[in-house]
């Protein structure tokens, strides 16, 4: 009998682990919860608070989930898995004192520099006009993060000196972010191509998958607010296993080591935010769980058992693990509602799915979609993540685009640019 596993969260991440570990050898049944229209094609959804950890482990003993996959960064800072762990069901993911290397930035500069981890000059402070005296210390583009989660939207960079001002005070003065606006951290720049780097980690070993590139800016040409992702690819052409091994001994293992050595071992995913500078990689930023739109690239492009490799990763036991890659891969573009990331307009009817669930080798992932009668509904920000599968970046790009123009909706917006001039 195979297991049972649980997905915690109902966007475009989770629906691609749903996916993948719905095909695995060793996963007989595949439930999401709240899930999506997406997710529900793979196995039963079921309604949830994600935020409340006590009613996500009462779902999971109800269920007799044999593993539950905690998706989004909230209820893993909430503390879902340390309620999961109280009731003796195995979890993926952090407990919320190792969430925080996603849930406090300054909690996670601290962690880096203390590694030994090359990463951005920083000052992180409460005191607004502290926060304004640091800028001088800095040169533009300027920097500027709320300390707290806020959905991906958290980060300005400013090229204006008033801009960063204003990025300061709409954190500390104007609220824009709550209680995760309170604190903020002034960073130096880093100049180069971004790299997302994940590692399955298990308290003390760290295995890591193949890089991903994403796309941050929802304009073409990177213009245009930060979002959450608005597309990605897989793999990353010069960067090859000798490299990714080097990030495991320059940024994993030191920073496992410094977890461990204060009392909060890390199992579950890390997600390194890495930039390519001049001086060699450096590290922008941890996360503390899948990153979306990567996972949506990476999945697919998986020979191994997700199931067995994320059960091990929550018993401890992943010394002896390895994983498998086909030699292919992947593209993801995001399809969003117009408007977003600020205000985005919702609750038009998408047509086009059913030509793309036919196509070989492309998937339209859910990411914010809804069942509205027989309709399903564009209902949040970022609605859908197509992703293709191919022998080459280029031949996943063009599969990928042929899919995006069959789908529509009023209002749908897309980069046209994911991948391109990728060999």
């Amino acid at each position: 009998m195979g297991r049972h596993v649980l997905v915690i969260g109902s966007g475009g991440r989770e629906h691609a682990l749903a996916w993948r570990l719905a095909s695995s050898a060793s996963v007989e049944r595949v439930s999401t919860a709240p899930g999506s229209p997406g997710t529900a094609t793979l196995g039963a959804t079921h309604p949830v608070d994600v935020d409340d950890p006590a009613s996500i482990a009462n779902l999971a003993e109800q269920l007799q989930a044999d593993l539950v996959v905690v998706g989004p960064e909230g209820p893993l800072v909430a503390g879902v898995v340390d309620a999961l762990t109280e009731h003796e069901i195995p979890a993926f993911g952090p407990t919320s004192d190792g969430a925080r290397i996603e849930g406090s930035k300054a909690f996670a500069k601290d962690v880096m520099i203390t590694a030994g981890v090359p990463t951005a000059g920083y000052v992180t402070t409460t005191d607004r006009d502290e926060a304004h005296q640091a800028l001088d210390r800095f040169s533009p583009p300027y920097v500027v993060k709320a300390d707290g989660l806020a959905a991906g939207k958290g980060v300005s960079i400013c090229d204006e000196l008033s801009d960063a001002r204003t990025a300061i005070d709409d954190a500390m003065v104007r609220g824009r972010f709550g209680d995760a606006g309170a604190r903020v951290v002034i960073e130096e720049f880093l100049d180069g191509p971004e790299r997302s780097v994940f590692a399955v980690c298990d308290g003390t070993h760290a295995v890591l998958l193949t890089p991903a590139q994403d796309y941050k800016r929802v304009g073409d040409g990177d213009i245009g607010p930060n979002t959450g992702g608005m597309g990605a690819y897989a793999p990353v052409p010069g960067f090859g296993p000798d490299d990714v091994a080097e990030l495991g001994d320059t940024i994993f293992t030191p920073v496992l080591a410094e977890l461990a050595r204060r009392g909060q071992p890390y199992r579950g995913l890390l997600y390194a935010g890495l930039v390519d500078t001049t001086q060699g990689p450096k590290l922008l930023e941890f996360n503390a769980r899948f990153g979306d739109p990567e996972t949506q690239v990476i999945l697919p492009l998986m020979a191994s058992d997700l199931g067995e490799l994320l059960d091990a990763s929550a018993r401890g036991s992943l010394s002896d693990v390895e994983v498998a890659w086909h030699d292919q891969a992947a593209v993801t573009v995001v399809m969003a509602n117009r408007g977003y990331p600020t205000a985005p307009e919702t609750g038009h009817a998408i047509s086009g799915l059913d030509a793309v669930d036919a196509l070989d080798g492309v998937v339209a992932f859910h990411a914010g979609t809804s069942r509205e009668g027989g309709a399903i509904v564009a209902s949040g920000g970022r609605v859908l993540a197509v992703t293709a599968v191919a022998e080459s970046v280029i031949d996943a790009r063009h599969r990928a685009y042929d899919a995006v123009g069959r789908i529509t909706w009023d209002g749908v917006h897309h980069r046209s640019d994911i991948a391109a001039g990728v060999a």
